[in-house]
């Protein structure tokens, strides 16, 4: 992902031939929540690997998903 500053969260994924990391947008608000409750981040993250907040992430998976490792 190219540096641009913005908050987000990551969770690592794999396809059982490359692993790598989903990238979810947080806003400022979130970020400052997260960091202050990390339990909430850790639901959040939680809800992530779920695929309940595809709708945040920074880029689109391909046809071979991966799944959270």
């Amino acid at each position: 992902m190219e540096a641009t500053g913005e908050p987000y969260a990551s969770v690592p994924v794999t396809t059982g031939v490359a692993d790598y990391e989903e990238f979810y947008r947080l806003t400022p608000e979130q970020h400052a929540r997260f960091l202050a409750d990390p339990d909430a981040a850790l639901a959040f993250v939680e809800e992530c690997r779920l695929r309940e907040h595809d709708d945040l992430l920074l880029q689109q998976p391909g046809w071979n998903r991966g799944t959270p490792s």
